[in-house]
């Protein structure tokens, strides 16, 4: 099942949104979690902890779940 993601800004970083959706403790463990478990953004690996995620972009962490970024401005939509 897909969960939205609301974004407060224009983008947020990989690393800050593992640590929002709890999936690692503080940003300097983005880089080992990256190297060590596999994360798609739009269908693709991605391992940069600095990739910036932008509204309508999907991010899928197995085991966790798959996310679908909306802008804040968006959010209350299809409600």
């Amino acid at each position: 099942m897909k969960e939205k993601f609301i974004l407060t800004a224009e983008y947020i970083t990989l690393g800050q949104f593992l640590k929002e959706i709890n999936v690692i403790s503080s940003g300097g463990m983005a880089k080992w979690f990256l190297q060590e478990n596999v994360v798609y953004v739009d269908g693709e690996v991605e391992n940069r902890r600095g990739r910036k995620l932008y509204a309508e972009m999907m991010i899928e962490v197995p085991e966790v779940g798959t996310f679908f970024m909306v802008s804040s401005t968006d959010s209350n939509r299809d409600e």
